[in-house]
């Protein structure tokens, strides 16, 4: 009777072990899921404030219209990849309109018009903020991952993560050549 009564309890600690496991792992996918929204939440905002943005730029800049049409192509592209499960062609996109911004800001300074046009320094703060925004979601996609990755190559969680449907994932990284800050000429 002993012998059963501990193979009862062995089985069950055994059970609860590995519901525990497989639902920490699960808990951690899907928070690492919810900081990769929470960087498309910010991708997007950004990208609805550049139509503005260009709007308000094209009556004091008419002979920037490559610049115009370079941003208009980063925004989409963000939101193609925005669409996708590939967190570098995130990155990569995010990267291309970030630079397209840099370039933009760039040009308004040659328009002290524009510089004092109320709706172009509004559309300023909000990509501002926004951009606060994207850093803050990014770092809390890669804390997340971090967590989640600890969790799938370390002992016992590592053996579960099959049977959790649970895989490592990649941090969002700025893509090669994005590390150094633009240089902008005139």
């Amino acid at each position: 009777m002993i012998p059963l009564i501990i193979a009862t309890v062995v089985v069950a600690v055994l059970a609860l072990v590995l519901v525990w496991g497989f639902n920490r792992l699960r808990r951690a996918d899907i928070g690492a899921q919810e900081a990769l929204g929470g960087i498309d939440v910010q991708l997007t905002r950004r990208a609805d404030l550049v139509p503005n943005l260009i709007e308000t730029v094209k009556g004091y800049a008419a002979h920037e219209k490559g610049l115009l049409n370079e941003i208009t192509d980063a925004r989409t592209r963000v939101q193609q990849a925005a669409s996708g499960d590939d967190v570098a062609a995130r990155a990569s996109a995010d990267a291309a309109l970030e630079r397209s911004l840099v370039n933009l800001s760039a040009v308004a300074e040659n328009y002290p018009d524009l510089k004092a046009n109320t709706n172009y320094l509004d559309l300023q703060r909000q990509l501002g903020e926004t951009e606060s925004q994207i850093s803050f979601a990014r770092q809390y996609y890669n804390d997340a991952v971090r967590s989640l990755n600890n969790l799938t190559q370390t002992i016992p969680w590592m053996f579960m993560t099959g049977v959790a449907g649970v895989s490592r994932r990649d941090f969002y990284e700025a893509p090669e050549g994005n590390r150094e800050v633009p240089r902008v000429q005139f």
